[in-house]
Parts: C-alpha cells; structure tokens; sequence
C-alpha cells in the first residue's frame, strides 16, 4: 500500500465535528441521529475509496518478475492488502446495519443492558451496539472462555 494510501487509511473518521448537545436535549434526537448518520456515511465513503485506490495500485503494479523472491513479494502485499480490504468490507455491512438502526430509532441503545451507550462512546466507535460496561464484561468473558 502506498504510504499515502496507509497514512489516509489511519484517518478515517476522524474528520467530524463533536456532538455538542443542546440544554435539555433528548436522547438521540432527531438531530443526533443525523450527526451519526453523516459520520456514518462519511466513513462509509472512505472506506469504499480505499477500495477504489487498492484495485488501482494492483493493476498499477501488477507485473510477472522474473526473480521468484520479487513475485513472492509482490503477492504478499496484494495478500495484506485484499486482507485489509476484507475487513474493510466487512465494516461496510455493519455500517449500512447502524444507518438501519438509525432509519429505525433504535440505534443509540445498548442490545444487553437497554441504557444509552453514549454520544461519546458512539463518536470514538459509531457501530457500537453495547454500552461500555457490557462490553467489559463480554470481553472477560471472551478471555475467560478462551484460556
């Protein structure tokens, strides 16, 4: 990946504008929910970007080398790459899953315990679906199963 490319990467969504709320504001608004829906639909658009950067550096680079150590490089960094973009299409989908949520006005709210995730929490990661202490415990539970 270029370092252009891999220092845009590292960028993603940090483009927006903090969620200021305004003296006696419910909960997920009606205006809060259009503030995730752009960050949403903002790191959905770069994130499809970067796809369209990928498949042109492959074809850019794309060459048959003579030297096997040169071609197995080569497709190591095209093996890295399609990985990242796998993730990144994966987060794709569950980024269009949150806007849903959000069409929905069930977005904001966390799937164990039913309380308000929280505004700052839903900026640093907007998929989220557990508050913080949920998620706390379902990842001590993760590591607990898992030894």
């Amino acid at each position: 990946m270029p370092s252009k490319a891999k220092k845009q990467s590292s960028q993603l969504i940090r483009t927006f504008v903090p969620y200021k709320e305004s003296k006696g504001e419910e909960y997920m608004s009606e205006k809060m929910r259009a503030h995730f829906t752009e960050i949403l639909n903002s790191w959905k658009q770069e994130l499809m970007e970067e796809v369209d950067r990928t498949v042109n550096h492959m074809q850019d680079e794309a060459a048959n080398f003579p030297d096997p150590a040169d071609r197995a490089s080569q497709e190591e960094e095209f093996s890295l790459e399609l990985r990242t973009r796998d993730r990144e299409r994966k987060l794709i989908k569950k980024i269009d899953e949150t806007i849903g949520l959000i069409e929905d006005e069930e977005y904001g709210w966390c799937d164990a315990c039913g309380i308000e995730i929280g505004i700052r929490r839903l900026e640093a990661r907007p998929t989220a679906t557990m508050c913080i202490d949920c998620k706390t415990l379902a990842e001590i539970k993760e590591k607990q199963m898992g030894s």
